[in-house]
């Protein structure tokens, strides 16, 4: 008869051999399994495309944290970074802005912006994906009676009205005041210079504040901060001027993944590619719009909008 201890001893190592194997494979496994963390920025549209992101995922199996508007291009940019978010919704032009690289004719290219965003993000381990065909560039709106009055269709027409001493407040963001890239580059472009005092700096970045002001005339502000995409415009009496001279680099929506997070779901990239193809300007203004004027949830509209499309059933 064999002794009981020497058949329980094999057996104990076995079984703690077992624990070990699952301790050290724990921290992988909790890994796969961990939520991809989803962000976008504070204003309108970063509501939407979120959302989008949001619900396609979790419709197609992958489960997700709800980082939505959680700030400004710089505070996001600096998250992914640092791998404190897996992916968010950035917009190719602001390469120009994150790499110094202002000067590169390629940012005046959708094809070749992406192109160029996506190969110098390679070194901080992070992917674009399929970007949307819209252009949601910069752009300064002005209240329609004023342009009727001066003759402004272009920012040509406005920077020589400007520079004569024509009489303009402008509503925007920080953002929007001090990189080069936004109204200083509309500034050098377009021969004008503003002065303090033309200027109600608005925190955030959302373009809705903004074209408010301009629609409202608060503080006498008749122009405002504005995207190519923006749903509000008209609605609110503005339009929007006309960059002749290519001031502004393409900025086209596209998520942006951390490559670590795309190996472990490499799903993310079919499932998104086909919902931000469908993104063309008119598009996005009309479901901006929804949100903006309309007063809906940016979470009802990216639901809509989905199901609509027969994105998620």
């Amino acid at each position: 008869m064999i002794p009981l201890r020497r058949t329980r001893r094999p057996l104990l190592a076995t079984l703690a051999a077992g624990l070990l194997l699952a301790a050290a494979g724990g921290p992988a496994l909790a890994q796969d399994d961990a939520p991809v963390r989803v962000a976008s920025k504070i204003d309108t549209e970063g509501s939407l495309l979120g959302q989008l992101v949001l619900q396609v995922l979790e419709a197609n199996g992958i489960r997700t944290q709800n980082k939505l508007q959680l700030g400004t291009t710089k505070i996001l940019r600096g998250a992914l970074v640092a791998g404190e978010i897996d992916l968010y919704p950035e917009y190719t032009g602001n390469g120009a802005f994150f790499f110094s690289d202002e000067k590169n004719p390629a940012w005046k290219n959708a094809k070749a912006g992406y192109e160029r965003v996506k190969s110098l993000d390679e070194k901080n381990q992070l992917v674009w994906l399929e970007p949307a065909p819209a252009n949601n560039t910069w752009a300064i709106a002005i209240r329609r009676d004023v342009a009727t009055a001066q003759h402004l269709k272009t920012l040509d027409d406005f920077g020589k009205w400007v520079a004569g001493g024509g009489k303009l407040k402008l509503a925007a963001s920080a953002e929007f005041v001090e990189r080069p890239d936004a109204l200083p580059a509309f500034q050098a472009t377009y021969g004008f210079k503003l002065k303090q005092d033309q200027i109600l700096t608005l925190a955030g970045g959302d373009t809705t504040v903004t074209l408010k002001a301009a629609a409202e005339q608060t503080s006498g502000v008749n122009a405002a901060m504005a995207y190519g995409t923006d749903g509000p415009v008209a609605a609110l009496g503005l339009v929007v001027l006309e960059d002749t001279k290519s001031a502004q680099p393409i900025y086209a929506p596209a998520p942006v993944v951390r490559a670590e997070v795309l190996q472990r779901r490499p799903k993310i990239r079919p499932l998104l590619a086909p919902v931000f193809q469908s993104l063309d300007a008119p598009t996005l203004q009309s479901l901006n719009a929804k949100i903006a004027i309309d007063g809906q949830d940016a979470k009802k509209v990216a639901a809509a909008y989905l199901k609509a499309k027969g994105f998620v059933r």
